[in-house]
């Protein structure tokens, strides 16, 4: 008996130090991802829109002058995510220090708007017209607080309109594909990541050049379609099993839209495993670029995973996502008669 007992005390002692360590960590990733935070030079936009107050974190590059014309880039944070985290993820801070341009990261709503985001209980997510969770339950109107957001934003600062681009990643992705529909005369350009194009009729006033990038192991957002899982193949709790159309049909449909040459060109790509096809011939000379990368799940490409591979699935560093969007976007301004 003496020996079990000293086996468990142990084994007690043992889990004392590991709640004790594992408590510390966290403390210090807490620490951590507030400096890095902090370290980014953010402003905070505060916005009343339907009732509720909104919010947005930008970033003005550093060396900036206060008079020179900007691009801007809006970036949506996923389903559950949160503008510090999008931040964390991206790298797009520092992209807009390296290459001069606004970067503005819009907040989604979330069902309990008193309570702190939490993920998986009080996830914030954007109405993207698929009608689901709180926000388009609700009809929360982010399509007006993205306006009012850009009316803001130039009206507060110098802004280059012919470079105004749209990207987000997964449910923000989504939205991306909405405001570049509903908000293409405001708009040079987007570029969804891991996301579906919910909206039954794309529709829009001004063709917009396309770049799509996903992974084709990608357990949320499945290249062939259907209700979106985790990695390991269970349904989400709770969320409703609305089933997304095959990746390549809503590639498909922008390209109607846009006017485009139905059938693609693979161009070379030295990234082992990044398959890349243009559509060429669009309106005022729009494109849509479908990139995929071999193997890669959920996550933001080249950029910092913050869920478990059981949920969002393996990654991989083939391409980043950031470098490749930003290069499409500095080829892609409204052309000039759109002034």
């Amino acid at each position: 008996m003496k020996v079990i007992r000293r086996i468990v005390a142990f084994f007690g002692i043992l889990l004392v130090i590991l709640v004790i360590t594992l408590g510390v960590l966290k403390t210090q990733q807490v620490k951590a991802d507030a400096a890095f935070i902090a370290a980014a030079n953010l402003q905070t936009i505060k916005l009343e829109i339907g009732g509720l107050e909104r919010r947005a974190l930008i970033h003005v590059p550093q060396m900036h002058d206060g008079k020179t014309p900007l691009p801007v880039l809006l970036m949506f944070h996923g389903n559950g995510g949160t503008p510090e985290n999008v931040i964390r993820e991206t790298g797009w801070v520092a992209k807009s220090d390296a290459k001069g341009f606004i970067v503005v990261f819009p907040e989604a709503t979330r069902p309990y708007m008193g309570k702190s985001p939490k993920f998986g209980s009080n996830n914030p997510a954007w109405n993207d017209g698929s009608r689901r969770f709180h926000a388009g339950e609700r009809h929360v109107p982010d399509v007006a607080f993205i306006a009012a957001l850009l009316d803001h934003i130039e009206a507060n600062f110098p802004v280059d309109r012919r470079r105004v681009f749209a990207t987000g990643f997964s449910n923000g992705a989504s939205m991306t594909f909405r405001v570049g529909l509903e908000l293409s005369a405001r708009l040079a350009a987007i570029a969804p990541v891991s996301g579906a194009l919910w909206m039954d009729e794309p529709i829009a006033e001004r063709a917009l050049s396309l770049l799509y990038i996903t992974g084709d192991a990608d357990p949320i957002n499945p290249m062939n379609g259907g209700a979106p899982k985790m990695a390991t193949g269970v349904g989400f709790k709770g969320v409703p099993e609305k089933a997304k159309l095959p990746v390549r049909e809503n590639i498909a449909r922008w390209v109607r839209l846009l006017g485009c040459n139905a059938e693609g060109k693979p161009i070379e790509n030295s990234l082992e495993g990044v398959t890349t096809v243009v559509h060429s011939g669009g309106r005022n000379g729009t494109e849509v670029v479908f990139t995929t990368i071999a193997g890669h799940g959920h996550i933001w490409p080249g950029g910092k995973n913050l869920l478990p591979e059981f949920i969002v699935g393996k990654t991989t560093s083939r391409l980043n996502a950031t470098d490749a969007i930003w290069d499409f976007f500095e080829k892609h301004p409204q052309p000039d008669s759109m002034r």
